[in-house]
């Protein structure tokens, strides 16, 4: 039995390895940069968008746009058929809004490692590797948990800088006020209403550093109107399950809020109501 269980093993890791080679062999164009399709938030940035080969960190609360802009860099390494990875720390990534993003899970590896050493030495692995043009890796505890959330040592950002480096991937870490990581270029984000969100260059050695843009919703979330924003909260939790591979479902993602997405936030960011007034046509 257990020599049947491993030899199951060893076919599913050759299944993907085989898959990531015909993925990789498909043509690209050189990358240096990620653009994340908000224009204000790739002119903020030194280089005209995320850096490959570095490590950034996006800090916020969990209703600042953190995730959301994490996953259009994501989505703009698929457009260009790239490979990304998501280490899914608090297990809140939820694939429907993702794919609403532009996302395309069939090129995204999730991993869900539970304790926070695992979750940095995993992002380390998966950077070092060179397979991957971009690794978010999620260090916040998650909306509701209790307890406060682990705070990314020196040590280990310089592991996560030199394995951003020798793999030529960009690193993304979603950290949070409480716990913001030491030694990285980190862009903080606000949450501001009906206003939308901003974003400040808090730390970085391009320069510009304390420069902030305000955008409106709409900005951060451009395919997602008024209609389809009412399909995501009316959409029922069971049927949402076939949005994406059996490897995406998770028995938590069916009690949050009732309806599979956090707070009724896409992407679990942004609050639907000032979502939903940004992108009224009288506020276009």
């Amino acid at each position: 039995m257990g020599a049947a269980v491993e030899r199951s093993g060893l076919a599913v890791v050759e299944e993907l390895r085989e898959r990531i080679r015909q993925l990789q062999a498909a043509p690209r164009r050189a990358l240096s940069v990620l653009r994340t399709g908000v224009d204000a938030v790739d002119a903020l940035l030194p280089q005209g968008g995320l850096p490959l080969g570095h490590s950034v960190e996006l800090c916020g609360e969990a209703a600042s746009g953190r995730t959301s802009l994490a996953l259009r860099a994501v989505a703009a390494a698929h457009r260009e058929l790239r490979l990304c990875a998501w280490v899914d720390g608090p297990k809140e990534l939820y694939p429907p809004a993702a794919a609403a993003l532009g996302v395309d899970l069939e090129r995204l590896l999730v991993v869900r490692p539970q304790a926070f050493a695992q979750r940095v030495w995993a992002a380390v692995q998966l950077a070092r590797s060179g397979a991957f043009t971009a690794v978010v890796v999620d260090l916040t505890l998650g909306v509701g948990a209790p307890g406060r959330p682990e705070r990314l040592a020196l040590t280990e950002a310089r592991k996560l800088a030199d394995a951003a480096a020798r793999g030529g991937t960009l690193v993304l870490l979603l950290t949070s006020p409480e716990a913001p990581a030491d030694g990285l270029a980190r862009l903080r984000l606000e949450a501001r209403g009906v206003q939308g969100w901003s974003v400040e260059l808090e730390r970085s050695r391009g320069g510009g550093v304390g420069t902030r843009v305000v955008s409106p919703w709409r900005e951060l979330y451009p395919e997602v109107g008024l209609d389809a924003g009412a399909r995501l909260l009316d959409a029922d939790v069971e049927a949402s399950g076939d949005a994406g591979p059996d490897f995406y479902r998770d028995p938590a993602d069916r009690v949050r809020n009732g309806m599979g997405i956090l707070g009724q936030r896409p992407g679990r960011d942004a609050p639907m109501p000032s979502l939903g007034s940004a992108l009224s046509p009288a506020g276009r």
